[in-house]
């Protein structure tokens, strides 16, 4: 994945097109640089940090922590960036149900015990916050990707 990123972003700079120049850039040792994209090594966060910001694909970070990451690989999910239509229409679709998540939510939690019977439709709440979650991560990704918005 690193290679295809590096390769994308060669595109709209050239640059980034020779593995050693990239491995300046970057400041890795070219040879490191190289069995990364092999996938013969697990960089480190900072290289990843670093390839996101050089090759303007911040969703190597996501999918870093996602993959490889020991502490995210079982715990980050991770997004697919589309196209903002289809992003937009996503987001939309996930909070159309929100208000009956929130009266659900209440209703559970107003007692302040979930009950054994209660369960079933408390697991639907945290399903449907994550797919809301997920969606509006891979916005957010691609809005810094496209239009530079700030990473927070």
């Amino acid at each position: 994945m690193y290679y295809l990123a590096r390769s994308e972003a060669a595109e709209s700079n050239p640059e980034l097109s020779s593995r050693e120049k990239a491995a300046e850039i970057l400041n890795i040792d070219r040879t490191r640089l190289a069995r990364i994209e092999l996938d013969t090594i697990t960089p480190y966060p900072e290289e990843v940090k670093a390839m996101a910001l050089a090759y303007n694909t911040p969703e190597l970070c996501n999918s870093y922590c996602a993959r490889e990451c020991p502490l995210g690989r079982n715990r980050v999910k991770e997004v697919a960036i589309d196209d903002f239509d289809r992003l937009a229409l996503k987001v939309l679709g996930s909070l159309k149900d929100i208000d009956s998540l929130r009266a659900s939510l209440i209703a559970i939690s107003e007692d302040g015990v979930i009950e054994e019977n209660e369960r079933g439709a408390f697991q639907e709440i945290l399903d449907s916050l994550e797919k809301i979650s997920n969606n509006a991560k891979a916005l957010r990704i691609w809005a810094i990707k496209n239009i530079h918005l700030k990473e927070s």
